[in-house]
């Protein structure tokens, strides 16, 4: 099908990103937010990230302007009758999903495909809230969008060919590579990746290390470009939660039990980078560790 408009449903990190890719390509984008704060700031993030960009000469500053153009935003959600496709991106809970689907559901067009970008929660499930399940997938970006190459896609038991197909086209068209996962928790990357932080958070738990000597082991000693405990901060500790949430009930497995310490910095609000303040400080000029 020829998609040209997309909407985005949440206008945090995630879902100003996916607004930012996709109108780089050249589609017209509706970006949606309860909050017009959250709007405001997506707004002036994707300019800044769009800069960047422009300085490093892989935009012009032609493109960035018509980018930036074809981006509207909306807290009502009966602006998505014009879209061909929407991509939920707002908070890893299923309840909020499904409560979101509920409220989109009655202004989608019948051709439109509906998509999220849950990083973990099965979408055969996601799908079954919804009256279009064959037209429903899992489109899974990484963080940050702009940067990161890989997207998983992701069918539920329902999910028919041609959406699949068109969701694929969509990922070529961003110059991106897609990865075809099954629907199990988690899927591929976060299966691999968020245990690795819990065992991060484990070892900080049990002080087999301080953070800095946890995160530059993995730097220096494991050639990753970040350590796992500035990974969580930066992907939001509440999210990592959740996640291995989803992983350790839908897999009965005792390995997937979420560290004490994981659970212990969200409940004190103490998210990452985002709240200012989780496995580092990051309060003055440079991030401190908390622990």
């Amino acid at each position: 099908m020829d998609i040209k408009t997309v909407g985005v449903i949440g206008a945090g990190q995630m879902g100003s990103g996916i607004a930012h890719v996709f109108a780089l390509a050249g589609f017209e984008v509706i970006l949606n937010d309860i909050d017009t704060g959250s709007l405001d700031r997506a707004i002036a993030s994707i300019g800044k990230n769009m800069d960047r960009q422009v300085k490093k000469d892989a935009v012009s500053e032609a493109d960035k302007d018509a980018a930036l153009k074809r981006i509207v935003t909306t807290q009502n959600t009966a602006d998505f009758s014009k879209a061909d496709l929407v991509i939920e991106a707002a908070t890893e809970d299923e309840a909020v999903k499904c409560k979101i689907f509920e409220s989109l559901i009655p202004h989608l067009a019948d051709h439109a495909i509906l998509t999220t970008n849950t990083s973990s929660i099965s979408i055969t499930r996601l799908a079954a809230a919804t009256d279009r399940p064959e037209r429903f997938m899992g489109f899974h970006f990484m963080n940050p969008v702009p940067v990161m190459k890989l997207v998983e896609l992701i069918r539920g038991i329902a999910t028919d060919d041609a959406t699949f197909q068109a969701c694929k086209g969509l990922v070529d068209k961003l110059g991106k590579t897609a990865s075809v996962a099954e629907d199990f928790p988690g899927f591929i990357v976060n299966r691999i990746l968020i245990p690795m932080i819990n065992e991060a958070v484990y070892a900080l738990h049990e002080g087999v290390g301080t953070a800095a000597s946890i995160d530059s082991g993995m730097t220096l000693g494991a050639a990753h470009p970040m350590g796992p405990l500035q990974l969580a901060d930066m992907i939001g500790l509440d999210t990592c939660l959740a996640i291995m949430r989803v992983l350790h009930e839908g897999m009965a497995d005792s390995k997937y039990r979420p560290c004490p310490l994981l659970v212990k910095y969200v409940e004190a609000g103490w998210l990452g980078r985002k709240s200012g303040r989780g496995f580092y400080d990051y309060s003055g000029d440079q991030p401190v560790p908390t622990r």
